[in-house]
């Protein structure tokens, strides 16, 4: 049985170790997050420290902007976007990983501390009952003293919570 995360678009390219789990995993990701991929790629801001890492980060995202504008996948996604908290189809990666879309709504209800879109990965945690995936530990802190109602891991702990004997 696949365990769903929710998950910014970025996270895929810059951990690359998510795109090769140990068992089948649904990552949902908010469609502002896949807007903030065109952002990023023509961006003269390092995303990554090291250059080499840097460049190569930077070819995934355009894999992963090529892979959502494919016809069939554009389709799926175009089709969640018709309603608010929309869900596209599954978007299958390989035989571990798929991706579902959602047109995720920042309703506000957590500006005071978060931003946009971390208000939209918060929410869609909370509808999907789903575990968020982030690598901002500052953003785990504040989620956790503010008492929000979603469980979010760090990136590093990613395999842990894949385990059988964990439960998510």
């Amino acid at each position: 049985m696949s365990k769903t995360f929710i998950i910014e678009a970025v996270m895929l390219a810059v951990h690359g170790q998510l795109m090769l789990p140990a068992k089948p995993v649904t990552y949902v990701i908010p469609y502002t997050t896949i807007q903030e991929l065109y952002e990023l790629q023509t961006s003269t801001v390092p995303i990554m420290l090291d250059e080499e890492d840097d460049g190569f980060v930077k070819t995934l995202i355009t894999e992963l902007i090529q892979f959502f504008e494919e016809p069939f996948n554009k389709k799926k996604i175009e089709k969640a976007l018709t309603m608010p908290w929309g869900k596209s189809p599954p978007l299958p990666i390989n035989d571990k990983v798929t991706l579902c879309i959602v047109n995720s709504i920042d309703n506000e209800a957590y500006g005071e501390l978060f931003d946009p879109i971390e208000t939209e990965l918060i929410m869609a945690g909370i509808r999907e009952k789903a575990v968020l995936l982030t690598d901002q530990l500052d953003f785990i802190d504040r989620v956790i003293n503010g008492g929000v109602p979603v469980e979010t891991v760090d990136v590093e702990d990613f395999d842990f919570i894949l385990d059988d004997d964990l439960q998510v």
